[in-house]
């Protein structure tokens, strides 16, 4: 789904994948969709605590099955998805500008800077600090 526009699409099933992690207790302490200007494209990050615990093969393997057994996600590929730390860069950049609840939000963070870094656009679900554990 490369694409340099964040489409209705994307953003609904995004908020479907998010929901099914949670639902199957692998739910993200950060998720939203992210453009990379040096690429042109959009890539739904997704950092979850359990990345360095269970490994990443095996939480791409559970997203890929959520992608094909939920309808709302089957316009996302695995391609779409980047996995990461809850302290990765860019995840802990944006956490220091946006901070959710638990619950799935809908954020769009567009045009801003932070600490020096432009945000050229994202569309925040959640954001929980650090140590939030649930």
């Amino acid at each position: 789904m490369v694409n340099s526009s964040l489409t209705d699409g994307m953003i609904q099933a995004g908020r479907a994948l998010v929901r099914e992690l949670d639902q199957k207790e692998l739910s993200p302490n950060a998720a939203f969709w992210f453009y990379f200007s040096d690429i042109e494209t959009w890539k739904l990050i997704i950092a979850e605590m359990k990345v360095g615990q269970i490994g990443p093969r095996d939480i791409y393997k559970k997203i890929q099955n959520i992608i094909k057994k939920t309808p709302d996600c089957s316009s996302l590929n695995l391609d779409d998805v980047t996995l990461a730390k809850p302290d990765s860069p860019i995840v802990s950049l944006l956490r220091l500008a946006i901070n959710t609840g638990p619950e799935i939000s809908g954020i769009r963070f567009k045009q801003n800077v932070i600490n020096g870094n432009v945000i050229e656009d994202a569309y925040i679900y959640r954001l929980l600090p650090i140590a939030h554990n649930k």
